[in-house]
Order: structure tokens, then C-alpha cells, then sequence
């Protein structure tokens, strides 16, 4: 029998990645893992049929056909082709695409609905994406350029709920580079989505263009750097959260048709607080989301009350009744 090498780096480092996942998860649970064919997805499940192996899982694998390139059965196939001698079930689902804010949001939201439903189906205990420090990175870029605030400096949760069912992504603090370095150790053959070289789509302009630039301006870590930024702005927003959660009992009542919102208790919080508990109520009551130039005007009710009218809001209207501030929902237009 020949010796074995040494394991290859980066076919450990995803391998590390996926065990700590996995290990929130009870031994012989089913997981089901998001198989596009890239190199990213290929090396998650060559990653998760390894370490879930170990732990008695089962790995099943879902590649989602939506139709919408010349040779999509083919990649699909050839996915599922790569992962089943792993040890992986694999799975194709094709589906039809709908035009709902625009093509990339309708297939994204496609994917998921049908990750959810198979997961439903199977009884998984969770579901495996492949998105990667490099995806992390490029979305905490996108929401600083579009000024989108804390919530989308965040960037994407190592682990969040689909539909009830855990998503992972263990691959959160794992550079692109390696999940490529990973396949062709192991003889994987990502598959190229010619839409990753579109420059016509945002992402791609920054993963090509701003990202490279920013690194050879600036010194490497630029990825890395944005990622931690991610990571600080969540564990600050979870905090947020938990003294909003304390706060909000004591300082909100029901009204007739909607909510209202002590004007003293919101005076008394600091400008941060006090912003992230009026989109909270509104989220929460009326299902929508605040901008910040909403938000600033509810607040201008509290800190600058000069006897301003209602406020028009995203399914609801903010009015100032003596010491409250009261939300009710906008009437249907008859």
C-alpha cells in the first residue's frame, strides 16, 4: 500500500470550516447542500461529505436548473456527476424563473424556495451555502456604496433561518482562492457561470474592478478587513437588539388601528436607540421597512415637535398625540 501525503491546505481549511458547522447539528441528521456546479459550492460538498461522514449525517446535494443559459441540464448533471462518488445525494430541480425585481432577485428567490421545500421534504436539520469571505467582503462594499446603513454593512449571517430550517455558511471566513485550490486537489471541476464575468451586473464590477484596485492601493487584507467589519456591526446590532427587546414593553401600548410610542421614553434614549426602536415598531406592526429619511422625520416628532401633521410612512402614518407618538395603518385605497 503506498503512503498517504499530507492532506493538501486548502482541503483542510475547508474541511475545519464545515466541522465546526456541522457540529452544532445532532449526529445523524439529514443536511442538504446548495450545489450550483462553482467551485465554491463543489468544495462545500466535498467538505461536508468528509466531515459528515464522521458524524453519521446524511448529505444530500440540491443543484437548481432555472433554465436560463444555453447548457444549464448539462452543468447541473455534471455537478451531481462530481459529488455522488462522495458520498453525496444528489438532487436537480428545474424551474421556471419569474421577473419580480429583476433576474437575479427572481432566481435567487426561486433557489431558496425550492432549498426550503426540499429540506421540508427530507427532514433536514439544515442547509449548506457556499458563499465565501470574498462574498462577504463584496456585499459589505456594495451596502457602504449605496449608503444602506448598519443592518446591510452586516453582510450575510454564518448562520440564519430558511423558512424555519437553518442555513449555514460555513464558508464565511474562507478566501475563493482556496475553495478552487480545494477542488483541484481533490479532482473536482468547478463549472465558470459566465455571468460571474458580466460587467453589466454590480457585483461582478466590484469582485473585478473595485476589490482588486482597492487592494493594490491600499495593501492586502482589503477582503479580509471588510468581512471583520461585518462581524463587529452584527455583534453591535445583536446587542441593539436585546436592549430594544428590554425597552420596548415599557414604552409601547396599543391603539386603535395601529401602535403608539412614549415620546419621553424616546427622547430619553440616545439617537441610535431611539431610530432602530421606530423602525422596529413599524417592521413589526405593519410588516415594512423604514429608509432613514423616513425614520429622521418620525423622529423629528420627538426631539423637534413644532406641530407638524401626520407623516406618511411605508404602510402606516406617524402622528404626534400629546405625549405619544401613534402609527396607524395607511387605509386601502377604495
Amino acid at each position: 500500500m503506498s503512503p498517504v501525503g499530507p492532506l493538501d491546505p486548502a482541503v483542510a481549511e475547508t474541511r475545519v470550516a464545515v466541522r465546526r458547522a456541522l457540529a452544532r447539528l445532532p449526529e445523524g441528521a439529514v443536511v442538504i447542500v446548495a450545489l450550483s456546479g462553482g467551485a465554491d459550492s463543489l468544495a462545500l460538498a466535498a467538505a461536508t461529505a468528509f466531515e459528515g461522514a464522521k458524524r453519521g449525517l446524511r448529505v444530500a446535494s440540491v443543484t437548481v436548473d432555472h433554465g436560463l443559459q444555453d447548457g444549464s441540464a448539462e452543468v447541473a448533471a455534471a455537478a451531481a456527476r462530481q459529488v455522488a462518488p462522495l458520498g453525496v445525494d444528489p438532487l436537480i430541480v428545474r424551474i421556471s424563473v419569474g421577473t419580480d425585481g429583476g433576474p437575479e432577485a427572481a432566481a435567487r428567490e426561486a433557489r431558496y424556495g425550492v432549498l426550503a421545500d426540499a429540506a421540508a421534504d427530507v427532514g433536514a436539520a439544515a442547509v449548506l451555502v457556499g458563499h465565501t469571505l470574498d462574498d462577504q467582503a463584496e456585499t459589505v462594499l456594495l451596502g457602504l456604496a449605496r449608503g444602506s446603513g448598519a443592518a446591510s454593512l452586516q453582510g450575510m449571517a454564518a448562520e440564519t433561518s430558511l423558512r424555519g430550517i437553518r442555513l449555514l455558511r460555513p464558508l464565511l471566513g474562507v478566501r475563493r482562492t482556496t475553495t478552487r485550490a480545494a477542488c483541484a486537489a481533490q479532482g473536482l471541476v468547478p463549472w465558470d457561470d459566465p455571468h460571474n464575468a458580466d460587467d453589466r451586473y454590480t457585483r461582478v464590477r466590484v469582485r473585478r474592478n473595485v476589490l482588486p484596485v482597492l487592494e493594490a492601493e491600499l495593501g492586502p487584507g482589503v477582503a479580509e478587513a471588510l468581512a471583520r467589519t461585518a462581524d463587529q456591526l452584527r455583534e453591535d446590532s445583536e446587542a441593539f437588539a436585546e436592549m430594544i427587546e428590554e425597552t420596548i414593553e415599557d414604552i409601547v401600548e396599543h391603539a386603535e388601528a395601529g401602535i403608539s410610542v412614549s415620546v419621553g421614553a424616546l427622547a430619553a434614549n440616545p439617537a441610535a436607540l431611539r431610530h432602530r426602536i421606530i423602525r422596529h415598531v413599524v417592521a413589526s406592526e405593519f410588516g415594512t421597512s423604514l429608509s432613514r429619511a423616513h425614520t429622521l422625520e418620525v423622529a423629528r416628532l420627538v426631539t423637534d415637535w413644532s406641530g407638524q401633521g401626520p407623516i406618511d410612512l411605508p404602510g402606516c402614518r406617524a402622528r404626534r398625540i400629546g405625549g405619544r407618538i401613534e402609527f396607524t395603518a395607511t387605509p386601502a385605497a377604495g
